[in-house]
């Protein structure tokens, strides 16, 4: 059976709508929790896929919390073996960090829901099924970070320019949350209270109401998004990007 590793960071923050198509197509899930399993333990070229969820805290917080520079080495092997790879917010920060670029804070939080602009080569990639029909995704972050050298770059939005980009046959590093669902998004607003706190222009109401609003449509394209990357991750010769 083929397996996918995940690291997670926050308990709430899993894998939302990509563990059935994970295991619809024959994975087997491992998580494993950040700052608490031993990371450095790892073989990080053994999983047929890793993935590196999202949380609160910084790239750039090694020294508050030291199993930051496990991921990051992690992902520099991972990476430079081009095994298929997927970071999630802070997930996308690691795999920046590791590609050798600044990870930094934004000038202000993006936090709530909405669309993506892909470049011409988004267009091209599994990501063209986000912005299908208008879909909105949910962005719930800080921080962002310098397009690595070697990358594709793939998507953005007014606030931040660089929501995702691609590495090597088919890796993924995405700003933004494709895999929340509605059912699992209660929990955000309630793990996630003094960031939202901390905004006064954002409420608790108004978030539950924008969930209600948007998270059942970006569910069904992100399936047909996560299928579409597992499709190019599972070929024999992968290729992120579609030829004109």
């Amino acid at each position: 059976m083929k397996n996918a590793l995940v690291i997670r960071h926050v308990a709430f923050e899993d894998l939302g709508s990509l563990d059935p198509i994970l295991k619809q197509q024959g994975y087997k899930v491992n998580y494993v929790e950040a700052g608490i399993n031993n990371l450095s333990q790892i073989d990080p070229l053994t999983p047929d896929i890793l993935v590196v969820l999202g949380g609160p805290i910084g790239v750039y917080e090694d020294e508050e919390y030291p199993f930051l520079l496990d991921e990051v080495q992690m992902l520099q092997s991972r990476l430079l073996a081009d095994r298929p790879t997927l970071g999630i917010c802070l997930g996308a920060q690691l795999m920046a960090r590791s590609l050798g670029a600044k990870v930094y804070p934004g000038k202000y939080p993006e936090i709530g829901w909405s669309r993506l602009e892909l470049t011409t080569a988004g267009q091209r990639s599994p990501l063209a099924e986000l912005v299908k029909y208008n879909t909105n995704v949910l962005h719930w972050h800080g921080d962002t970070f310098d397009l690595p050298r070697g990358t594709t770059h793939l998507a953005s939005t007014p606030e931040y320019e660089n929501q995702a980009f691609a590495w090597g046959r088919c890796s993924l590093a995405l700003q933004f949350h494709p895999e929340v669902t509605q059912s699992n998004l209660e929990s955000w607003l309630i793990g996630h209270v003094h960031e939202i706190k901390a905004n006064p222009e954002i409420t608790v109401t108004g978030l539950r109401q924008a969930i209600a609003n948007y998270a059942p449509k970006l569910e069904k394209q992100a399936a047909l998004f996560w299928q579409a990357w597992l499709e190019l991750v599972n070929s024999s010769e992968p290729q992120l990007i579609k030829s004109r």
